[in-house]
C-alpha cells in the first residue's frame, strides 16, 4: 500500500494594517482546515514597530502549528506606490519570518490564488471567502484577510513542486 503524502501549508496574505494567516493539512488529494486569523496592527505603533508584530506573530503560528512550508501572497501593483512600498515591507517580514523559521517560501499572485481557489482570476474577496468556507467545509466563512490567507495555502497546495519549484 502506497504511503499519503502529508503536508503542512502555512498561508500568508501579507498587509501593512491586517495581515492574514491560514494553516490547512493536506492529505493526498484532501485538504483540511487546521487554523486561520488575522495579525491586526494599530496605528498607535510605529510601522517598524508593526512590522515586528508581524514577524513575531507569524513565528508564533509557526511555532505552534509546525507548517513545512509557507506560501506567500505577492504584492499586486497599487495605485498609491506609496502603499505598494508598505505591502512590500509587510511581505518581505513575512517571508522572513517564514525563512528564518526554516521553511520554504513559495509565492504567488493574487490572481493565481483567485483561479486556484474560485476558478476566474478577477474574483471578489467575498466569493473566495465563500469558496474557501465550502472547499474546507466550514461552517461560516472566515473574514477577508484569513479566507486570502487560506485561499493562498490552498493555491500551493494544489500545485506540482519539483526539485523546489513550482510547475506550471
Amino acid at each position: 500500500m502506497a504511503k499519503t503524502e502529508s503536508q503542512c501549508i502555512l498561508g500568508i496574505d501579507p498587509g501593512s494594517r491586517a495581515t492574514g494567516y491560514g494553516v490547512i493539512a493536506k492529505k493526498g488529494i484532501r485538504l483540511y482546515y487546521v487554523t486561520c486569523g488575522v495579525i491586526r496592527l494599530s496605528n498607535k505603533y510605529s510601522f517598524s514597530e508593526r512590522l515586528k508584530i508581524i514577524f513575531d506573530g507569524l513565528c508564533e503560528v509557526i511555532a505552534n502549528h509546525k507548517p513545512t512550508v509557507a506560501a506567500v501572497e505577492d504584492v499586486f501593483v497599487a495605485a498609491n506606490p506609496r502603499t505598494a512600498l508598505k505591502l512590500g515591507h509587510a511581505r518581505g517580514v513575512a517571508v522572513l519570518a517564514a525563512l528564518h523559521n526554516g521553511l520554504p517560501v513559495y509565492d504567488y499572485t493574487p490572481r493565481m490564488v483567485k483561479q486556484a481557489v474560485v476558478g476566474y482570476g478577477n474574483a471578489d474577496k467575498h466569493q473566495v471567502q465563500q469558496m474557501v468556507r465550502v472547499l474546507l467545509q466550514l461552517s461560516a466563512a472566515p473574514s477577508a484577510d484569513a479566507a486570502d490567507a487560506l485561499a493562498v495555502a490552498m493555491c500551493h497546495a494544489n500545485q506540482t513542486v519539483i526539485d523546489g519549484e513550482v510547475v506550471k
